[in-house]
C-alpha cells in the first residue's frame, strides 16, 4: 500500500494534534505510513472531495456534503466557551442587529456557516454575506462586520488597542465561541479528521491520530516555545489559547454541539442537509 496523504492546516490551533507527525520519537515511524502537506481548512475538504488527499482536518460544515467520509473518533478542534481565534469584528454602531453586510474570511466554510446561523437565528436575518480574504481593513471597506479565523483573528486581537490608537475608531470584537455557547448552550466544533476511504488498518490510523493528540497535549510548553518564535504573540497568550480556549477531545459535549450545528444549518439553509455522524 502507498502512503496515506494527509491534508493538514498551518495554524496554531491544530499544533497539538500534529505533534507526533512533526516531532520525535514517532515522526520517523509515522512517515512510513503518512505523507503530510499544509493547506487551508477549506482546501483540506476540497482535496478529500477531489481524491488528492486521503485524510484531512476538515471544517465540520464540509461533512454535510460528503456522505461517504468517516470521522476519526476522539480528535477535534473545538471550544467549550471563548475560542479566541474566531472573531466577528463589528463596525456598525448598533452592533450585530444593525449589520447589513458581513465579510467572511474565505479560509473556513465552517466559521462562515456558524456566522450565517447566528445571524439567521439570533441577530439579523437580513444581513448579506461577502466572501473575502482575511484582511481586516479591506474587509471593513466593503462591509460593516468582518469574520476572521485562525492566526489572523489572534493577530487582530493583539492589535486591537493599537488599531484604536491609530484610527480613533472603536470596534466591537465578538468571540463567536462565547456567543455560540451563550445562545445555544452547546460546544462550538470547528474541525475533525475525516477519511475519504476506509483503510484496511483503520485501528492503526485511529491509534496514530489519538496518540498524536495525547502527546501534543503533554508537550504544550514545547509548542509554546515553537510558536512564540513564529508569531508576534506573547507566549502567555499562546499557552492560554492551547490550554483554555481550544478543546481537542471529540467527546459527548462536542457531539451534541455538532448535531445542533447540523440541525440549525439545515433549517437556516446554510447547509444542504442533516448528515449522520459516521466514524472510522
Amino acid at each position: 500500500m502507498g502512503l496515506f496523504r494527509i491534508a493538514a492546516i498551518n495554524f496554531l490551533n491544530p499544533a497539538p494534534l500534529m505533534w507526533d507527525f512533526e516531532h520525535g520519537p514517532r515522526m520517523r515511524e509515522l512517515a512510513q505510513r503518512y505523507v503530510i502537506h499544509q493547506t487551508t481548512p477549506a482546501r483540506c475538504a476540497d482535496e478529500l472531495v477531489q481524491g488528492t488527499s486521503d485524510i484531512g482536518l476538515v471544517p465540520v460544515a464540509a461533512y454535510a456534503s460528503a456522505p461517504s467520509w468517516k470521522i476519526i473518533p476522539g480528535c477535534t478542534i473545538a471550544s467549550l466557551g471563548d475560542i479566541r481565534s474566531i472573531v466577528l469584528i463589528v463596525r456598525h454602531p448598533d452592533g450585530v442587529s444593525g449589520v447589513r453586510k458581513v465579510a467572511l474570511d474565505t479560509s473556513s466554510r465552517t466559521s462562515a456557516t456558524y456566522t450565517r446561523i447566528l445571524f439567521h437565528r439570533f441577530w439579523n436575518r437580513e444581513a448579506e454575506f461577502i466572501p473575502h480574504p482575511p484582511d481586516l481593513e479591506a474587509m471593513l471597506k466593503v462591509a460593516d462586520a468582518a469574520l476572521l479565523i485562525g492566526d489572523p483573528a489572534l493577530l487582530a486581537l493583539e492589535d486591537r488597542e493599537a488599531r484604536k490608537q491609530r484610527t480613533g475608531e472603536t470596534l466591537q470584537y465578538l468571540d463567536l465561541g462565547r456567543e455560540w455557547r451563550k445562545l445555544t448552550g452547546s460546544a462550538w466544533v470547528s474541525a475533525f479528521w475525516a477519511v475519504r476511504d476506509i483503510p484496511v488498518n483503520a485501528a492503526v490510523v485511529v491509534r496514530d491520530f489519538q496518540q498524536s493528540r495525547d502527546n501534543g497535549l503533554a508537550h504544550i510548553e514545547d509548542l509554546v516555545r515553537e510558536w512564540s518564535a513564529r508569531m508576534p504573540v506573547p507566549a502567555s497568550t499562546i499557552r492560554a489559547y492551547l490550554t483554555s480556549n481550544i478543546h481537542y477531545h471529540l467527546d459527548e459535549d462536542c457531539l451534541e454541539g455538532l448535531r445542533l450545528f447540523y440541525r440549525y444549518g439545515a433549517e437556516s439553509g446554510a447547509l444542504p442537509g442533516l448528515p449522520e455522524l459516521r466514524f472510522l
